[in-house]
Formats: structure tokens, sequence, C-alpha cells
């Protein structure tokens, strides 16, 4: 390469350079003077508007420390009302037993106070309630006898269960309706009283109305008593003769 070409070379090298450093001051102007315009547009200075910029960040960093703690309180909050509700239901199932064993006492009561059942054999009622699939019933009937006498009966009991089927009336024998009936459930022998529970299913179309219970004893003595009842549906059963 000859002395003209490098020095046309260096040249070109000289005005590219020199260009380059045009260009960067111009947009290091270019974006000041446009830093300035924006300021002046919002009629705030530069350190002003920093130190509006920081006062915002801090106000953001407060502003997500009392969410946090509002988050908090009211997780404490839910703690707080779910353990109220847990005290609550415990305490209402301390009465609901208490209640029980109140009614359980008043019941072993009732059979050795003379004059509070009537003497002999006496039914204690029919209870009803609904079992876990459509059509199925829990029943209970609680035979009972004065304790004073001391003596075990031996006897029988009969369910009927009356109700209509397609507008007739119809009635089913327990036996016909309970596996448990029917396996020893009309078996009577008690000195003081027995509980005959189990479930029951009625046939479909059948609409029940209410239940003749018959309870017949030979021995020590004889007695034939009978009740009908309402077929009546209660929620839980009682805590006599448990």
């Amino acid at each position: 390469m000859d002395f003209k070409t490098l020095l046309v070379e260096r040249r070109r090298l000289v005005v590219t350079i020199g260009v380059a450093l045009v260009l960067a001051l111009v947009l290091e102007v270019g974006f000041y003077l446009g830093q300035s315009a924006a300021y002046n547009g919002m009629g705030a200075r530069p350190k002003n508007y920093k130190a509006m910029q920081a006062e915002l960040i801090a106000v953001q960093n407060a502003l997500k420390s009392r969410n946090d703690e509002l988050a908090i309180q009211r997780t404490r909050h839910d703690v707080d009302r779910q353990a109220l509700e847990l005290v609550r239901k415990e305490l209402a199932g301390q009465k609901e037993d208490m209640a029980g064993l109140e009614e359980g006492l008043a019941f072993y009561r009732s059979l050795i106070s003379p004059g509070e059942i009537e003497p002999g054999l006496s039914l204690r009622g029919l209870e009803l309630k609904a079992g876990d699939q459509p059509g199925q019933y829990f029943y209970r009937i609680v035979v009972q006898q004065e304790a004073r006498t001391h003596e075990q009966l031996k006897g029988t009991l009969s369910v009927v269960v009356r109700g209509e089927k397609a507008g007739k009336p119809v009635e089913y024998p327990l036996q016909e309706l309970s596996d448990d009936f029917r396996a020893g459930g009309s078996a009577l022998q008690f000195r003081y009283f027995q509980s005959v529970e189990g479930l029951l299913a009625l046939p479909e179309g059948f609409e029940p109305d209410s239940v003749r219970v018959q309870v017949r004893t030979l021995k020590p003595d004889e007695y034939n008593i009978g009740e009908d009842y309402p077929w009546q549906l209660e929620e839980r059963f009682t805590h006599v003769g448990k």
C-alpha cells in the first residue's frame, strides 16, 4: 500500500470516529433535553422527582407490609372462629351426653321406684329413625316391668306395621320386613326390661301410618298387653334402655 492510499484510510478513520462522537453527543443531549422536558411538563425538578420516586417506593413497601399484616390478622380470625365453632360443638355434644345420662338415670329410677310405672308388664313405646337408604328405618321397642317383683319374665313380642298400598289397607308382620326381628327378636326374657331393635325395609309403594305392638308372657305370670303407635320418625333414639 502506497503513502497516498494510507493517508486516505486514516482520513476515513478520523471522519468515522468524529461522526460517532457527534452522534453520541447528540443522543446524550437529546436524552437530557427530553428528560428535562418531561420534568418541566410535570412541573417537577429532577431532584424533586427522584425524591418522589423514593417516597413512592417507600409507600409501596409500607402498603405491602400492611397487606401482609392484614392477611395474618384474617388468618388468625379464621383460626379463632374455627376454634370457637369446635368449642361450641363440643359443648353441644357434652350437653347432649348429659341429657342422655339424665334420661337413662330417670329410666332406671322409674324401674325401682314404686308408682313410677304401671305395676307388672308395660311398654315403654316405639321409636323409629330413618335409615341410610330410602325405605329403610331403624326401630326400637322397650318392654319393661316394675323391678320390685325381681321375677324373670318369658314371653313373645309381635309387631305389625299397618298402612296403605295402591289405595288399599295393608299390614305386614315385622318379621317380613326385618331380618333382625326374624332372627329371634320376637323372644322375650328379662327381669327389668328388654330392648328390641333392628332395621326394617318397607315394600315399594307401601305407605305406613301405624304400628301395632303386642306382648304376651306366660311365666311366671300371664300378661297380654298391646299398644298402637303412629308411624312417627325421630332424629335419634333416646338413651332409655342403653
